[in-house]
């Protein structure tokens, strides 16, 4: 076949190494080596702080690139694929964990200006520019091969990563001891162990691992740690040391998917994690009995919700925090409360009822929100209150 008719992708090499420069190559091996390490010594600090084992290390995968170099300048048209096994196959798991690409690339840079500069020594006159144009072409496939090695470490790590967080999640839900929580919670890089809050939403119809990068950004912002669990339908976010209130958690609504967004009154250390997220969950599960709701909403807020779903953290906050000191306080607090109610919230119908004036009722309801936090001149509040007397006549007669 004509020369000029020989397609033009064909990899080719205006000329063959002589059996000479291949010799001498093959014999400075050692001497290219040497030289490089010693290079690196020289020129790139951050290779002398590294412990003598990672240096080994790379030093390993800087001998094993050149005697590869040669073995492929000996035949070079042999596929560039086995450079990722050849030359990183040595020690890529220290040699990501010891230096970023960026230091990587330029140990390789440095690597190359080694071996250029014996160029000389190693080549006839005639064979020089051939040699350094081999050199070239072979740091860029070593290159490719090394971003190679960082990208698939990246994954393995985002996968472990997620494993672990999942992991975190599923304990914090099921109410993992303690010490047990806590070296979890370390694994996985958080710093800060108190106040933390937990939210709850729909998750995304979007790709997964794309939502959770976002809200994982937008989290970091105003949290010292984050971490986030994809359940299915529902995702859960853990917060922890919070540096914003409660309402600015609406900056995280449009992350979630529609529905409710539930968040957890806050957890002062990792023992209270395992309550604060199933209020959190018994919240989602009822959400949707508010359609009112605001969003995002506390699960405090939906008591009565949860309660009626049975939830008996739920009725236990409303018989402890509503009901009894109702009980407990004077002037006939729930009495009052409990015919206002009744009587379709009518002051002057209670007033009869009760045989008393109607500004004392009002007195007395105001002071029924002073007790519960629930003012029952307002229909939501009211209607947790309502909750709160149901149940704790039911947990009354249970005695």
């Amino acid at each position: 076949m004509d020369a000029a008719a020989a397609p033009k992708n064909r990899p080719s090499r205006s000329q063959a190494p002589s059996s000479e420069t291949l010799k001498r190559l093959k014999s400075h091996i050692g001497v290219l080596s040497t030289a490089a390490l010693k290079y690196l010594d020289q020129q790139l600090p951050w290779y002398r702080s590294l412990a003598p084992n990672e240096r080994a290390a790379l030093g390993l995968i800087a001998q094993k690139g050149i005697s590869t170099f040669v073995t492929w300048y000996e035949d070079p048209s042999s596929t560039p694929s086995w450079v990722v096994t050849d030359v990183f196959g040595a020690a890529p798991t220290e040699l990501t964990r010891s230096i970023s690409l960026q230091k990587a690339l330029g140990l390789l840079r440095t690597i190359v200006e080694v071996v250029e500069s014996q160029v000389p020594d190693i080549a006839a006159e005639h064979e020089q520019a051939a040699l350094r144009e081999a050199v070239l072409r072979y740091s860029r496939e070593v290159a490719f091969a090394a971003a190679d090695v960082y990208a698939r470490a990246a994954e393995t790590r985002g996968a472990w990563d997620s494993r672990l967080e999942a992991h975190v999640v599923d304990a914090v839900l099921h109410g993992e001891a303690h010490d047990s929580l806590s070296s979890r919670i370390a694994a996985i890089g958080w710093k800060s162990q108190k106040n933390i809050r937990i939210l709850v939403g729909t998750t995304p119809s979007s790709n997964p691992a794309t939502f959770v990068s976002a809200l994982r950004r937008m989290a970091i912002r105003y949290s010292r740690d984050s971490l986030v669990g994809v359940l299915g339908d529902r995702s859960v976010l853990m917060l922890s040391d919070t540096k914003f209130e409660e309402a600015d958690l609406s900056r995280l609504t449009r992350f979630f998917g529609p529905g409710p967004l539930v968040y957890s009154p806050l957890a002062p250390t990792v023992k209270e994690m395992h309550h604060a997220a199933a209020t959190a969950v018994a919240g989602f599960s009822a959400a949707r009995a508010w359609p009112q709701a605001p969003n995002p909403v506390s699960a405090d807020d939906l008591w009565p919700e949860r309660a009626c779903n049975g939830d008996e953290l739920a009725r236990t906050a409303l018989v402890e925090q509503v009901y009894l000191p109702l009980q407990q306080a004077s002037n006939g607090l729930a009495e009052t409360l409990s015919s206002y109610l009744a009587l379709g919230h009518s002051l002057e119908g209670t007033a009869r009822e009760l045989f008393v004036h109607a500004n004392t009722v009002r007195y007395r309801l105001k002071r029924v929100s002073e007790v519960t936090g629930w003012d029952p001149l307002v229909p939501r509040d009211a209607f947790v209150l309502q909750t709160a007397l149901l149940f704790g006549r039911l947990h009354e007669s249970n005695l």
